[in-house]
């Protein structure tokens, strides 16, 4: 069988199978829209941030462990891993306090998931990176300095 047809008919087979999943329903695109709390990512300060995420005062945590570089070399790809030993963790948030946008991320967690995140951020300049956990309906936060070396928010 020539090479070419075979490809063709196994893209229109493809095709096919999508378009009728669509027709049926079982695949819809807002399903893969994340929300999006405008409010919260408009915030200057870091207090204002989860204010708006509608956290309560976060207490200061041994339990939270982030992990980023002491010195980003570039701040458009700064990697940070945060790590929450706290029991029943549901959420965990990650802002930069002299970032354009202050608030990073803001990750949910379900069914039991490990309260571990990875991620890499863009980084204006030299500041702390804080996480905010909520774990048990309690909010517990900790903070890392990274210092940025080239910016990677504009500058």
């Amino acid at each position: 069988m020539n090479e070419l047809r075979r490809n063709i008919l196994k893209s229109a087979g493809a095709t096919g199978v999508v378009a009728l999943a669509v027709t049926a329903g079982l695949l819809k695109s807002g399903n893969a829209l994340a929300a999006w709390n405008s409010n919260a990512f408009a915030a200057k300060t870091i207090p204002e941030a989860i204010k708006d995420l509608g956290l309560s005062t976060p207490a200061d945590s041994k339990a939270i462990t982030i992990k980023a570089p002491d010195i980003a070399e570039n701040g458009a790809v700064v990697p940070v891993e945060v790590t929450s030993s706290l029991p029943g963790t549901t959420n965990i948030v990650i802002l930069s306090e002299k970032n354009p946008t202050v608030l990073i991320t803001d990750f949910k967690l379900s069914n039991g998931a490990e309260g571990f995140v990875s991620t890499r951020i863009k980084m204006a300049k030299t500041s702390m990176i804080r996480a905010v956990v909520t774990a048990g309906g309690k909010n517990y936060t900790a903070a890392k300095e990274v210092k940025v070396t080239i910016g990677g928010c504009g500058g």
